[in-house]
Order: structure tokens, then C-alpha cells, then sequence
């Protein structure tokens, strides 16, 4: 039987403004990959979705990114490997304090955004994200874009990886995510989104925006938690898994 792991970006509200769904989506979820304060979240907010991600069973992770609130992460910043090194390290460690206090291991980290998307393709940000992960804590598995520089670099320092995937995203055919800012980057429709998770599941490939077939390894699936339909799409998805078989637990 294959197993898949689902997991969803979540925490990202801060302050009074509300992001998502995160305690109905936690129902059909098995990883949370939650905000650390530096593109979305904040320390309420953190120590709240811990809470609540222990409660119902959903193993725990953290998701840096970029120092960008007003851009939501997704803006690419220049800055050098040392700072990201160490703004990971920072983001990471802010988590893990709340995991502690909670009494819950944390199990994974996720880049969020253009560090995600620059990680895919640039070894020195990727190496400067693995290092950091492994040097707070060696145990953690580090998700990255299927095939990536990241997922190469984990490998490389020691760490468990997980090659990820996307459920609402379309492909370039060297592997990486179409950019948002074009307009054929998101899949709108939920019954297309399924398909593509269960033909990559299934057979390890994707479609890419060309017709090309790729190889895509899919050990995690992303679901967006900040969708308008992402409750239903979340439910919909792990429905469609479970019926053709496919078991759902978290990595690791």
C-alpha cells in the first residue's frame, strides 16, 4: 500500500488579522507546517496552533520564511547565506520553545515562499537552509520541492528528506512550480487538482505546462490552507486517496 503524508501551511494569521481555517483543516491533515513569525504568524498565534495540532494528532513543523509580513513571504529578498543560515535558525528555534512548553515533539521543517522556490533551484540557499536545519536539531526531516537543490542538499548534510508536491500548483518542465505571477500557476478546479495528486502518487509523474511527462516523487502533498474552498478541497483530496487505497500518515 502506498502511504502519503498531507500537509498544510498554517498559523499564518498575526495580530487581529485572520488567515484560513487551521482548526478545521487540522481534521484532515497529518503534517502542519506552522508560520514562525517572520512572514505570517506571531507568538500567539504559534503557541495556539501548536495547541491545537498536539490535540488532534497532526505532527508538528516549522515553516520560515523571508522577513516580509506586507509581502506574505513571497518576495524574493538578497541577502547572503550566513543570514539565512541564521533566520532559520531563529525561526526554528522560536517553534521548538512552544513545542517544549506544549509537551510535543516537532517533526519537520518547511520553507515557506521565495525561500522555498529559491531553494529549489539555487544549491547555496538550499546548503545555507539544510545547515541550518541540522544544526538545530539533526532528527528534523526537511521538506523540499521533489527533486530540488534542497532536497539534494538535505540529503548531503544527514538529514531525512521528504520530496514534496503540490496539489493546486502546475509545473515547469525542469520540475519547479509555475511563478504566481503567471497565469496558468494555480489549478483552480478541485476535480483537476485530485487528478494530478493521484496520477503522481500513483505513477511518480506529472504533466508539466508543455504536455511534457516528468518524474515527481511524492512523499508529501501540500493543500494551501489560505484558499477560500481550501476546507473543502482538504477534505475532498484525502476522500479520493483513501478510496483508491493510498494510506495517509504523517513522514517519519
Amino acid at each position: 500500500m502506498k502511504s502519503v503524508d498531507l500537509n498544510c501551511d498554517l498559523g499564518e494569521s498575526f495580530g487581529t488579522f485572520v488567515v484560513g481555517q487551521d482548526e478545521l483543516i487540522l481534521e484532515h491533515i497529518t503534517s502542519a507546517n506552522i508560520a514562525c513569525g517572520y512572514h505570517a504568524g506571531d507568538h500567539n498565534v504559534m503557541a495556539k496552533t501548536v495547541k491545537m495540532a498536539k490535540e488532534k494528532g497532526v505532527s508538528i513543523g516549522a515553516h520560515p520564511g523571508f522577513p516580509d509580513l506586507l509581502g506574505f513571504g513571497r518576495r524574493v529578498i538578497e541577502t547572503d547565506p550566513m543570514d539565512i543560515y541564521h533566520f532559520v535558525i531563529y525561526q526554528i528555534s522560536a517553534l521548538k520553545g512552544f513545542c517544549y512548553i506544549h509537551d510535543v515533539p516537532m517533526n519537520h521543517v518547511k520553507p515557506h515562499g521565495a525561500l522555498f522556490n529559491m531553494a529549489a533551484k539555487d544549491p547555496v540557499v538550499a546548503e545555507a537552509i539544510a545547515k541550518a536545519v541540522y544544526d538545530t536539531d539533526p532528527s528534523l526531516v526537511l521538506f523540499g520541492l521533489s527533486g530540488s537543490e534542497l532536497t539534494k542538499a538535505g540529503s548531503r548534510v544527514g538529514l531525512t528528506v521528504a520530496n514534496e508536491v503540490f496539489a493546486d500548483r502546475t509545473y515547469q518542465p525542469d520540475g519547479t512550480l509555475t511563478p504566481r505571477t503567471e497565469h496558468n500557476a494555480l489549478i483552480h478546479h478541485t476535480e483537476e487538482a485530485v487528478e494530478q495528486v493521484l496520477t503522481m502518487v500513483k505513477t511518480s509523474t506529472v504533466q508539466a505546462v508543455d504536455r511534457s511527462i516528468i518524474p515527481m516523487q511524492a512523499d508529501t502533498i501540500c493543500v494551501h490552507g489560505d484558499g477560500p474552498s481550501a476546507l473543502n478541497f482538504a477534505r475532498e483530496l484525502r476522500e479520493a486517496l483513501l478510496a483508491e487505497g493510498v494510506k495517509i500518515s504523517a513522514v517519519g
